[in-house]
């Protein structure tokens, strides 16, 4: 095997070994009792990054609990949270393209047609970002079937 290809499958492994009892019911990934471990969603549209959120601005949804920076990021994802919740539960979009689960980590993100994507790693993203509408179509077809 390749040392990339190597690589590549050892990273998806650790990802695939974080327990899928981390997802809320809701197929949500979450981390620490929190959707996207905490990350504020909306962050990734109106800051360009990934921004921890604050056990003050708290909202249940999708049966995982969300954190953001403020009242006005809270009250936006409320307002429409299909808007700004991460496509595939917050679980990784490349692994979900070959209709596996795999953790995230705020920073593995890009924002496409107006939807968020996150990764596993940022190596993991690179690869993805080789064949964004690919990977996003596959992702798409696997997705209801990830979790049964």
């Amino acid at each position: 095997m390749k040392r990339t290809s190597w690589w590549l499958a050892a990273a998806l492994m650790i990802g695939l070994a974080w327990p899928l009892g981390a997802f809320a019911e809701g197929r949500i990934f979450t981390r620490d009792g929190l959707a996207i471990g905490g990350t504020d969603p909306v962050a990734y549209f109106t800051q360009g990054q990934p921004v921890q959120g604050s056990p003050d601005y708290q909202w249940e949804w999708g049966n995982a609990t969300w954190q953001f920076v403020s009242a006005e990021h809270r009250a936006r994802f409320q307002a429409d949270p299909e808007a700004y919740a991460p496509q595939y539960g917050g679980w990784c979009a490349w692994a979900a393209a070959r209709g596996e689960a795999a953790a995230t980590i705020p920073e593995a993100w890009k924002i496409v047609d107006g939807k968020l994507y996150l990764n596993f790693s940022r190596l993991i993203q690179w690869r993805w970002e080789r064949d964004i509408p690919g990977y996003i179509a596959a992702a798409d077809d696997h997705w209801p079937n990830i979790f049964p």
